[in-house]
């Protein structure tokens, strides 16, 4: 690997760490670092068992919080979504892919702000018919061509009027499982190979390090000013992939 490449997983493995602890949106900093850097394609493979280690952390130390009951009622329609990404995955080219998560990412993006401005919205597609499948087949799709559906489950929760602490555990327990389905179909197409297995275990302790410090952000930075800074970072990450 190049400096430049050690410096760009380094950055990942932070932005994922944070993202597990409690904002989501950081990892969408992440995802465009190694877009850029690695490819659309070879940067899902990379960056999963991040993902993974990440989720082993978290889980444990907020298994207190939240419950299995959501995330067996979200995982059918996240499977479709996976499944879905899947075709796409096989059938386009490496540019075609860039501007697709440049795509999710700014819909993302276009998620959080409809949550903060309205929150009286949200509520309501809380409470519709159907909401919760199509936030898991959105949510299979964007957690597989780019490992962005954080934003995506965290809308739906907290639409749900869900604590934020109960949100990060059922959240954790989501995407560890999730992630976990997707590890095999990753590898299965040369995405996750024992090469990037070496690098993500080479980054471990920075992820280690990111989780403690998101735990800590969680409790002492307003929520609403961390993730202003983010959406602001999201939309340049967003639109520089579509350029």
């Amino acid at each position: 690997m190049t400096s430049e490449q050690i410096i760009v997983l380094c950055i990942s493995a932070f932005c994922i760490g944070v993202a597990k602890a409690g904002f989501s949106g950081t990892s969408l900093i992440g995802v465009f670092l190694m877009t850029e850097t690695f490819g659309a394609k070879e940067q899902i493979g990379i960056a999963l068992p991040m993902l993974i280690m990440a989720d082993m952390i978290v889980y444990p130390a907020f298994r207190k919080y939240g419950s299995w009951k959501p995330v067996w009622l979200l995982l059918w329609p996240a499977l479709v979504g996976i499944g879905l990404a899947l075709w796409v995955l096989n059938t386009v080219s490496n540019e075609s892919m860039r501007s697709a998560i440049g795509w999710i990412i700014l819909s993302m993006v276009g998620m959080q702000l409809v949550r903060k401005w309205k929150p009286e919205l949200t509520s309501k597609l809380a409470h519709s018919k159907g909401f919760g499948v199509a936030a898991g087949v959105t949510g299979g799709v964007a957690t597989m061509l780019a490992n962005a559906a954080g934003p995506i489950m965290q809308l739906y929760l907290l639409s749900r009027n869900m604590s934020k602490m109960d949100l990060i555990g059922v959240g954790a327990r989501f995407f560890l499982l999730v992630n976990l389905i997707k590890l095999p179909l990753s590898a299965g197409l040369s995405l996750t190979t024992w090469d990037t297995l070496k690098w993500n275990f080479a980054v471990l302790p920075v992820i280690v390090i990111a989780v403690w410090i998101g735990k800590k952000l969680l409790v002492k930075l307003p929520q609403a000013v961390f993730e202003a800074m983010i959406i602001v970072t999201a939309t340049v990450a967003g639109v520089r992939l579509l350029g």
